[in-house]
């Protein structure tokens, strides 16, 4: 990997809403509407962390439906490195993530 893709990797993560989407996607795939509940965030906030997390490969988008739902790309080349990272960050709780899981578009 080379300098420049690797500032491009740090520079998406380096950001604590990316860091804590990161925490949930180590968990299972979401869709925006999840990650707005989990995080209390705006619907459009989500998405454009959502996007900065796409555009540097990080994580991947598949379409259910009309929704989309959101994954760690397992293939990017840092992907063992993200989950060390996430790794020694305070757990998230993940009874509170299936206690809250929501069907998208109710």
């Amino acid at each position: 990997m080379s300098y420049e893709a690797s500032a491009t990797f740090l520079k998406a993560i380096g950001e604590e809403t990316r860091l804590e989407i990161i925490s949930y996607l180590v968990v299972d795939t979401f869709c925006v509407c999840e990650l707005v509940a989990l995080l209390n965030m705006s619907q459009p906030s989500i998405s454009q962390h959502l996007k900065r997390l796409r555009d540097a490969h990080i994580v991947i988008e598949e379409k259910r439906g009309k929704w989309n739902y959101y994954a760690l790309n397992k293939r990017h080349p840092q992907y063992t490195v993200l989950l060390h990272l996430i790794s020694v960050l305070p757990p998230i709780e993940t009874k509170h993530v299936r206690e809250n899981r929501i069907e998208c578009g109710s």
